[in-house]
């Protein structure tokens, strides 16, 4: 018999919970002084006296509310029949024009526009929360593209129906592009909990700032990372594990609105775990860049980039006589 199986039955179960003792109250009181007390010695990391930031959680929200938005009876949880769209449309479109409007006012009230004063930062909220809106039938435009290019370029894909529900990668892309709408605006804060939100949904981490063409496609998508300044043009398909990123980011703050990140023309695939680094970094039209390829140096339209000099070395298990680990690599 184990040792476990020997311990008393009242070691095994959940503790009682702590009685409110003046024990529990003193040792309480000690550790919410030294807490606070950090707050005053460190600073940085808190916000306390200030401007309400956003929430988090409205901003989850609203994406959600968005994205049903954008593909009406995808991301619903009840069917939407095509009779009643038009009042569906319009009380979540009342709902979310509320919540931007408010969130928007806390995000600017945050960082001020240097040319605006405090008393018309309402009105800016609310003009920018209306034209943000405005601007959704056009993104619906830019994304049917992508979702065209998904399905083109997976042969797994059972439908366009499949890629908007199941593809992570439709997530992804439609938050960054809205994000890019708001980040264009230079409303602070919000482009990023949006697109970081859909980072930790789906494992793709695509900055706001990132200018992204039509019909682009990511397959399987996950660890994928496009910079702020990628440019990227129409048509390119990217696959998992992609990175487009700066260069040596040592010199800071110095490098804020340099562009540090590559840029992408037409008709450009990228396969799997390939590196592209620095702003000056451009991949010419209609090339291919192979798997697991770290390129920091431009490439002439209608390139093949792959790597040299990887060995692969297949044994027969059965007629090493060894260590079948210990094979000389």
């Amino acid at each position: 018999m184990s040792a476990a199986a020997t311990w008393p039955r009242a070691q095994l179960a959940s503790p009682a919970p702590l009685s409110n003792t003046w024990r529990v109250q003193l040792t309480v009181a000690r550790l919410t002084e030294s807490l606070v007390d950090s707050y005053t010695r460190l600073g940085g990391i808190n916000h306390l006296d200030g401007n309400n930031l956003p929430s988090q959680k409205t901003i989850a929200t609203v994406t959600r509310t968005l994205l049903r938005l954008l593909f009406p009876g995808f991301f619903d949880d009840r069917v939407v029949h095509s009779s009643a769209i038009r009042v569906e449309t319009a009380k979540l479109l009342e709902c979310v024009a509320a919540s931007l409007e408010a969130e928007f006012l806390k995000s600017l009230e945050y960082h001020p526009p240097a040319d605006v004063p405090a008393r018309d930062l309402p009105a800016l909220a609310r003009q920018t929360a209306l034209e943000f809106l405005d601007s959704l039938p056009r993104l619906r435009g830019v994304l049917q593209t992508d979702v065209e290019a998904a399905y083109n370029g997976d042969p797994a894909a059972l439908s366009r129906e499949e890629i908007i529900v199941a593809y992570p990668f439709v997530e992804a892309i439609a938050v960054q592009r809205m994000a890019h709408e708001l980040y264009r605006r230079e409303v602070p804060l919000i482009p990023r909990i949006m697109t970081e939100w859909a980072h930790r949904r789906t494992g793709m981490d695509l900055h706001p700032g990132a200018q992204i063409g039509s019909h682009f496609f990511v397959d399987h998508c996950t660890g994928t990372v496009i910079g702020e300044t990628s440019i990227i043009g129409d048509h390119v398909k990217m696959y998992q594990g992609v990175g487009l990123v700066a260069r040596s980011l040592s010199a800071g703050r110095k490098l804020r609105y340099a562009k540090r990140h590559p840029t992408i023309e037409n008709q450009v695939t990228i396969y799997a775990g390939a590196t592209i680094v620095g702003g000056e970094t451009i991949i010419g039209a209609g090339s291919t860049i192979g798997a697991n390829v770290f390129l920091q140096h431009s490439v002439e339209p209608n390139s093949l980039v792959l790597m040299e000099e990887v060995k692969v070395k297949v044994l027969s298990k059965r007629e090493l006589q060894a260590d079948p680990f210990d094979v000389g690599l």
